[in-house]
């Protein structure tokens, strides 16, 4: 079974680096098209369907701005 989770981000630390999008290997990532307080657009969690928790854009991020959380197995 594979394994589901959820990303959050806090979208007024992330400066829009997007090392998170190019590190998911599912592309449950993307780029907000909204900026955040100072002027950058963040990474957001686009697809949330698509995420196994992996923990890649926890890894990539040098803002340490990202929380992976594992949801359980799929059905």
């Amino acid at each position: 079974m594979a394994r589901r989770g959820k990303v959050h981000i806090d979208r007024e630390l992330c400066k829009g680096c997007l090392l998170c999008i190019r590190a998911c290997p599912v592309k449950a990532l993307g780029q907000s098209q909204r900026p955040n307080a100072s002027g950058s657009y963040p990474s957001e969690l686009v697809n949330p369907e698509k995420c196994i928790a992996c923990g890649n854009c926890y890894e990539v991020c040098p803002d340490v701005c990202i929380d992976v959380y594992e949801l359980g197995a799929a059905v």
